[in-house]
Order: structure tokens, then sequence, then C-alpha cells
């Protein structure tokens, strides 16, 4: 699988693409009202600005070049999805509703994600989740009280590592959506793993807490 080469040859794609993007939007002519002394020096300091930009990109293309070339030098058993390969999530313990406020009523949800690799470890996988907030007893047939869509770019900003664990923290104000905060209620995750595209699932009633 050559997928550490896909992504840096993206990478260096995606880098140089910038840079002639950012060439065009500074060549788009001098302003004419401007005396022809003034311009002249305008457009010799975007041509020193163009030239140490690409020299920039030069700078950079070459780095993933060597990146790459350490990677492609890896064994087979350690490249592409088997960097790391991950086993399972997990909604941690701690996953509930909670008073912020102290208003006496649990209007927070804060669900706790373990990403688990095949040593058991937890490890902070790259990838998009998907949670939804269930309740499988309400009589009145809506069983889905919210769902919420957290993508990588963000969700690695809620990664938490501390002495008790590591997770990913995810808060959400559900005031408006959960009428009675001590009913039995259901947290579904669905992890999308960037690495090897596999989706893991996983689902975990969480009882009302007695602060």
């Amino acid at each position: 699988m050559n997928t550490p080469r896909l992504v840096l040859q993206s990478v260096i794609s995606a880098s140089l693409a910038g840079f002639l993007l950012a060439a065009l939007a500074g060549c788009s002519g001098p302003d004419k009202e401007l005396p022809l002394f003034d311009q002249v020096n305008r457009l010799k300091d975007e041509n020193a600005q163009l030239q140490e930009q690409l020299q920039h990109s030069h700078a950079e293309v070459e780095t993933l070049k060597k990146q790459l070339k350490v990677l492609a030098a890896l064994p087979d058993e350690v490249k592409g999805e088997n960097l790391y390969n991950l086993r399972e999530v997990k909604i941690a313990r701690l996953t509930n509703l909670y008073d912020k406020d102290n208003d006496g009523k649990k209007e927070t949800l804060i669900v706790y994600v373990q990403p688990i690799d095949q040593d058991g470890d937890i490890i902070k996988a790259a990838g998009d989740i998907d949670i939804e907030l269930l309740n499988l007893d309400n009589k009145d047939g809506q069983i889905r009280l919210a769902s919420w869509h957290t993508k990588r770019d963000e969700l690695r900003k809620l990664w938490f590592d501390t002495v008790i664990g590591a997770n990913y923290r995810l808060v959400f104000d559900v005031g408006d959506k959960v009428k009675d905060d001590s009913d039995s209620l259901t947290v579904k995750v669905v992890f999308t793993d960037y690495l090897t595209g596999r989706l893991f699932k996983q689902q975990k009633e969480i009882k009302p807490r007695r602060d």
C-alpha cells in the first residue's frame, strides 16, 4: 500500500498549486493611477516577494521529497495502514449529561471517545466522528434526539491527554433536546478512520448521574 507516497505527493501538488495561485493573484497589474516610478517600484517589490515565495516553496518540496524517501525505505510491514492498526473505538465511562451552569438541569452532553489500536493502547487516530443521542424508550416515537458531525480538523483540537486517560472530548448543548434528564439515554458513535476508510461503531447507555 503506497499511502505515505500518495499523501506526500498530494501535499507537494497542493503546495505548488497554492504558490501558482498566489503568483497569479499578485500579478493583477499595476494601478494605472500611480506615477510610473511608483508602479515600477511596486512591481519590483511584488517580484521580490514572489521570488521569496518560490524559494520557500522549493524548500518545502525538497523537505517533502526527503520525507517521501524515508517513508519509501520503510519495511512493508510498517507502511500504509500498518503504521497503526485501529481495532476499535470505545465510549469512555465518563460520557454523560452534566449540569455545567449549576441551575439544577443537566443540559450539557459530554462524550469521551477513545480509539484503540491492536495493542490495546489509546491512540490519536485521525478521522471524522458522527454522534447521535437516542432515547430508545421514547413513547412518542422520536428516538433520535440530536446528531452531530465533527470533521478531522476540528476533532484533532479536542484531544485530551491527562493522568486519568487520553480521549477525544466532545461537548454539546442539549438543553432544548432533552426534556427529562432523568431518562436513560443512548449515545451512538461512528468513527471514520482516515488512514483506512473503515467505520468503527459503538454505542453506550448513559444513566442519570446523581451529583
